[in-house]
């Protein structure tokens, strides 16, 4: 049996809440408390119903809730009592100030490392979690270690590779752990430490261990590798459409080739989520910063190219719906950034839905895990906007249905009686290629899929 062992998350979001849960399930010798200044959300962590959805979750959380895994707004209890500290605070692109809209805002990192500082009274592993600039850890490093109380600290980096919608099954089972260390004896003992948690359900062919700096480096480049995969074929998609080609044809031929594969060779209306601009143009303005111009400037283009298919989106809309949606009500069908979450963060739909009110539509938006999301998003936004959670509703009276999130329910609507209910010609947009295109033209639509020939009534 494993010696016991405190741990404490500092930060109870999407990646703090579900990793520490699954830590606690499978290492019962850990005492695991997360912490977070928001009240409100320790106390829905603590009841019924948890502030974030991800399939799983809630049986994980009642497993070891009051068992060996606890939610608190005392942090500082938090941090004096703890032997690993991760940290999994938000870090958002900074609006504001040198590296604007590119840099990574610190703030909130910094005032946790001061925090972790000021209530140590013994030596901690602290473990970077939140997804940081490449030598990030050597300004933690000079904040906690130049104490004058003898206290030592070790920074660990253990970035997370988790997909929205599928965390629990990726923290189960991962493809790896990363975990970065000073090349010092005291630094690989701090990874061995982090990597001997993991090691109660991960084996340890699956751990990797390295330097900090490729730690924090591998966890920005992996997303940049990702988002740049989904902008390659989005721009196929929209070669495809001119030339009559079908872009999951050609996502199959090419990812048939066993160097490249086929993941991530979805087309779309776009990429979202918290990560991938973030860290992308993170990277941009790390390779700005080393005069490395053409470096940021190549996946700067990641960016744009994403930035353009949302924008092409909306623009294929207006050219088919006879150049103008002014007055016309638009039922979208999605507002998350993807299935099987709540999380808006970066969705196109966001983009979508602005662009089209300020074309004057009637925007009427169903989710089945998002609306609250999509209210906060939008409010004070100028136009028209409903929101409604029954999709037969939102397409009442609707000239187009636009699918914007590939949620399984939207396959499975009666889209007879959908069309029965809508303006004629109605149209179909769908941004996700999930739906039964063909079926949908005989019923009657008028069909515009992502990188194929649309499907227009005579």
């Amino acid at each position: 049996m494993p010696n016991p062992v405190n741990v404490l998350c500092i930060g109870a979001g999407y990646v703090g809440g579900p990793t520490m849960a699954v830590i606690a399930d499978r290492c019962p010798h850990a005492r695991v408390t997360v912490v977070d200044i928001n009240a409100d959300r320790i106390a829905a962590w603590n009841s019924d119903t948890l502030p974030i959805y991800e399939p799983g979750l809630d049986e994980v959380v009642r497993r070891v809730r009051g068992r060996n895994l606890f939610f608190s707004t005392d942090i500082a209890c938090g941090i004096r009592d703890a032997d690993i500290i991760f940290v999994s605070v938000n870090t958002p692109t900074k609006n504001f100030g040198e590296g604007c809209g590119r840099a990574a805002d610190l703030q909130h990192w910094e005032k946790t490392a001061r925090q972790i500082l000021a209530n140590s009274t013994a030596n901690k592993i602290v473990v970077e979690k939140s997804t940081l600039p490449v030598r990030t850890a050597q300004a933690m490093d000079r904040i906690l270690n130049s104490n004058t109380r003898g206290l030592r600290f070790e920074v660990v980096s253990n970035p997370e590779f988790l997909a929205e919608g599928s965390a629990i099954r990726d923290l189960e089972n991962p493809d790896r752990v990363l975990i970065g260390s000073h090349e010092t004896p005291e630094g690989r003992r701090a990874r061995r430490a982090v990597a001997d948690l993991y090691a109660s359900w991960v084996p340890r062919e699956r751990i990797i261990e390295s330097n900090i700096w490729s730690a924090e480096l591998s966890k920005l480049a992996a997303n940049a590798f990702l988002a740049q995969r989904i902008s390659s074929i989005n721009s196929i998609s929209a070669l495809c459409e001119v030339t009559e080609a079908d872009v999951d044809e050609v996502a199959y031929a090419v990812g048939t080739d066993s160097r490249i594969g086929p993941r991530f060779l979805k087309a779309s209306v776009g990429f979202g989520g918290s990560c991938f601009h973030k860290d992308i143009l993170n990277l941009v303005y790390i390779a700005e910063s080393y005069g490395l111009h053409e470096v940021a400037r190549y996946w700067e283009s990641v960016v744009r190219m994403n930035d353009w298919q949302e924008a092409r989106f909306v623009r294929r809309m207006l050219a088919n719906m006879f150049n103008t949606v002014a007055g016309k009500r638009i039922a979208l069908f999605g507002f998350a950034f993807k299935a099987n979450t709540g999380d808006t963060r970066e969705s196109p739909a966001i983009v979508v839905t602005r662009q089209l009110l300020a074309d004057h539509a009637h925007v009427v938006i169903t989710d089945p895990k998002a609306l609250d999301n999509a209210r906060h998003d939008l409010a004070g936004v100028d136009g028209h906007v409903e929101f409604e959670a029954d999709p037969y509703k939102a397409a009442e009276g609707a000239h187009a249905i636009a699918v914007l999130t590939e949620w399984d329910v939207y396959k499975e609507l009666d889209y007879k009686r959908i069309l029965e209910s809508m303006e004629r010609p109605a149209f179909v947009f769908d941004g996700r290629n999930i739906l039964d295109h063909r079926r949908l033209f005989e019923l009657g639509f008028n069909v515009f899929p992502i990188g194929k020939s649309p499907l227009k009534q005579p």
